[in-house]
């Protein structure tokens, strides 16, 4: 039965058709006859208890430089969409907490991906301490006294914002180094959160694989290996995707991990795997469909989409 699909993202003239998840679920819905209609978090609105969005129906091609034509904004009362597709990139920031309780609003009468609660209670670098059995020695904090005990006991590290993405302000921290200071005071003034900590893992240079789970569930990979002189292997920075299988200890990860992802309602998830240690669970937009299709794996696409339908 075709379904009015509504596309929560980025503005859509700007994105990179040929690696874009988000797209690729659309090209799909399209496939199935599904109406796809997109807005972007902005043109959200709540007036008296009910939420709407300005939306634009959207004609899409996988054409790259000719992609979409989207029709006349009109208002649309979230709750008569069949599925509300929540695909803006982050930062998880208050913005992005403030469209979580909008559709929060609107969800199951409209199925939301992913779940809006499901999303705002799993910061993807705080979830991830869950399993700390499977994670590389991790800390979460800004005291300045607790970083350097554990650069002390463990070496090498790597600092990052707790609600980075796409590899932004990721560095790598020796032992014994003259930046740390400096690094510290920059991390200070940028970041009022909490940092993320963790001991640095050297075979990330042989890459950092993407694992997607659909309900809980993996169903394909891609390994992004990182530029030479680069720690960051995410595609955005200039990793190359490898084709790539899960070896007994990430099917082991993605098993231990599952049943929460699914108890959240988080259909479509991306994890990150270095040298057999997860390092995050990706949720609010996760990427790598058209990766793992473009490098002889399935495509995703269809598996989430089957996924949703049989929620409905």
């Amino acid at each position: 039965m075709p379904l009015t699909v509504a596309v929560q993202m980025d503005p859509i003239e700007r994105i990179n058709v040929a690696s874009d998840s988000t797209f690729a679920l659309m090209l799909e819905a399209k496939a199935r006859g599904h109406e796809l209609l997109v807005y972007t978090p902005d043109k959200l609105s709540m007036l008296d208890g009910k939420v709407s969005a300005l939306v634009q129906e959207a004609q899409i091609r996988d054409v790259v430089g000719d992609h979409v034509t989207l029709g006349k904004p009109v208002r649309l009362e979230l709750s008569t969409a069949n599925v509300v597709l929540m695909r803006q990139d982050p930062p998880f920031d208050l913005a992005y907490i403030t469209a979580t309780h909008f559709l929060e609003r609107v969800h199951p009468k409209s199925f939301v991906v992913n779940d809006p609660v499901g999303v705002r209670n799993a910061p993807e670098k705080i979830f991830v301490t869950e399993f700390p059995q499977l994670m590389p020695p991790t800390l979460i904090t800004r005291d300045k006294a607790e970083i350097e005990a554990f650069r002390k006991e463990h070496g090498e590290i790597v600092m990052k914002p707790l609600h980075g993405h796409g590899g932004a302000s990721v560095f790598k921290v020796a032992r014994e180094d003259a930046n740390f200071g400096s690094l510290y005071d920059l991390f200070a003034a940028t970041f009022k959160e909490a940092w993320v900590v963790q001991r640095f893992l050297p075979q990330v240079v042989k890459g950092d694989k993407r694992i997607v789970l659909v309900d809980g569930v993996a169903k394909g990979a891609v390994n992004r290996v990182p530029q030479v002189n680069d720690i960051r292997s995410n595609m955005v920075r200039g990793g190359a995707a490898e084709a790539a299988k899960l070896s007994p200890r990430e099917q082991e990860i993605c098993e231990t991990i599952g049943p929460a992802i699914r108890k959240r309602g988080l259909i479509f998830a991306g994890i990150d795997v270095i040298d057999g240690w997860l390092t995050e669970i990706n949720v609010t937009c996760p990427t790598g469909i058209r990766a793992i299709r473009n490098t002889g794996g399935p495509d995703l696409a269809v598996t989430i989409w089957d996924a949703i339908e049989s929620k409905l």
